[in-house]
């Protein structure tokens, strides 16, 4: 009897970890708790998405949720002057960019904390600076509170600990996020580690072999 339990427990474990390890969570919520859910799941329809956007990127272009609907893309939130944490987190992601260039699927957009100093020309330098491709690779500028609303209550990317916070509070985070081609929080990572990149570009190609 005892061997039977252990043989059940050993197959519930291997089909659990096959589970986790073949497909990604969602995130709906602040403290990035990973949720599995199927087609057929209850609280599958009502997963987390980010809520519609309309910014400005480094060509003067407008640039709303419609233009990344349907692609995989990833999203963080910097400022061009930023001299610490921002600098490696940017020279990181250009991992992902270059491994995903010739790849149309994929989109990346990065969101000025500071939009009020980050005019459209001075994205176009820093991008120009961190050899980012333009046409790939967004970076963002717009309303201040607009871009802090989005950052917090659509991204969570200042963790539970900033989803309170108002427009007044700085925001500032290493965090990167997955989302996928219907708007779903589907990995987070530290920008500032490259190995957090190798996993975010794994976790990319993990999502176009699956269609999600």
């Amino acid at each position: 009897m005892k061997y039977g339990i252990i043989i059940l427990l050993t197959i519930l474990t291997a089909c659990s970890s096959s589970k986790t390890n073949n497909t990604l969570p969602f995130y709906n919520t602040p403290d990035f708790t990973p949720v599995w859910l199927g087609p057929d799941d209850a609280g599958y329809n009502a997963i987390h998405t980010i809520s519609p956007f309309s910014l400005t990127n480094q060509l003067g272009e407008t640039i709303t949720d419609k233009q990344v609907k349907g692609h995989i893309y990833v999203a963080n939130f910097f400022f061009a002057s930023c001299g610490s944490i921002c600098p490696r987190m940017m020279d990181n992601l250009n991992d992902v960019q270059q491994a995903f260039k010739n790849d149309d699927a994929v989109r990346m957009l990065s969101h000025s904390v500071t939009p009020g100093r980050d005019s459209v020309p001075a994205l176009f330098k820093y991008a120009a600076i961190h050899h980012i491709d333009n046409h790939k690779w967004w970076l963002l500028t717009g309303n201040k509170d607009a871009i802090y609303t989005l950052a917090r209550k659509a991204y969570f990317a200042d963790d539970e600990t900033g989803y309170n916070k108002t427009t007044n509070e700085f925001l500032h985070t290493e965090n990167v996020l997955l989302i996928d081609k219907h708007g779903r929080i589907r990995g987070v990572y530290n920008g500032t580690i490259k190995l957090e990149m190798v996993n975010l570009i794994n976790h990319i190609k993990l999502l176009e072999a699956s269609g999600s």
